[in-house]
């Protein structure tokens, strides 16, 4: 019996960890590939992020696209970083508290053509030129979100893979969407400082993985836990965010970049 606990214990880490698998047909598309942090837009906002023009501009040049999905007051699926419209539009006002129709008096960044767009606006306009990152944000419709997010990628004819921060939404990728590419974005325990200690250690450390089985690991650029690096000796795919300096693509199988203008292809 004690040798049978040992070898659990020994086990545990493993078990907790292990990353889902997916074939070679599956991440081929994202492999060695860069991709536009919230489109190619520009540092100083003048094409700014998440907009139509820094999608449209991404696709162009060939790079991979990586974006960010929510839900507005009216369940539309608006591509939007922040829980809030105050960076961007400036509004202090969270983005469900307006129906989409409202959203569009607003102007991203200050600009006098560029307006927060609806998800499957943007992807009309890629129309599967370029691999894209979907980001869902967390929030209390996640679910919703989920459900309407994975409806527009079902129907879009080009090469799509799904994150979040937030392991439940991973989670129901994997029981809802089994077919489709699913990863977990993390960062190290230290960076969830407003979190409590175990939260911080369950997501720094990669151990809600045990639920979610993600198949890629997107880390911000920083030291990695070393559970975190296991799920990656274990096979789960490496994507960094958010790089400003092409060395970032070494060691990495996918780089999400913002700020320069890499290669967008490094394999």
């Amino acid at each position: 019996m004690k040798k049978r606990n040992i070898l659990f214990l020994a086990a545990l880490p493993f078990l907790l960890v292990a990353p889902g698998r997916a074939t070679e047909e599956k991440t081929a598309p994202f492999m060695g590939r860069n991709f536009a942090h919230r489109g190619l837009h520009k540092q100083d906002q003048t094409i700014p992020e998440n907009s139509m023009r820094a999608f449209g501009l991404a696709a162009e040049k060939g790079y991979g696209i990586e974006l960010d999905v929510q839900l507005t007051k009216d369940g539309q699926v608006v591509v939007f970083h922040d829980d809030t419209l105050e960076r961007m539009c400036g509004v202090n006002a969270r983005v469900d508290e307006f129906t989409f129709a409202d959203l569009q008096n607003l102007k991203l960044a200050g600009s006098s053509e560029d307006k927060i767009p609806l998800f499957s606006d943007v992807l009309v306009l890629v129309n599967g030129r370029s691999p894209m990152i979907v980001e869902l944000k967390s929030g209390p419709r996640k679910e919703e979100l989920c459900e309407k997010t994975l409806k527009l990628l079902e129907s879009y004819k080009g090469d799509t893979c799904v994150e979040s921060f937030d392991p439940s939404i991973v989670t129901w990728f994997r029981f809802h969407a089994p077919k489709m590419l699913r990863g977990q974005l993390t960062m190290n325990p230290e960076s969830y400082s407003k979190l409590s200690l175990i939260w911080q250690q369950v997501l720094g450390n990669s151990l809600a993985n045990i639920m979610a089985r993600p198949q890629f690991i997107a880390h911000q650029i920083s030291e990695k836990a070393p559970l975190t690096k296991l799920s990656e000796k274990m096979g789960a795919m490496r994507i960094c965010w958010t790089s400003h300096d092409p060395s970032n693509e070494e060691g990495n199988d996918a780089v999400i970049f913002e700020y320069y203008e890499p290669k967008p292809k490094y394999r």
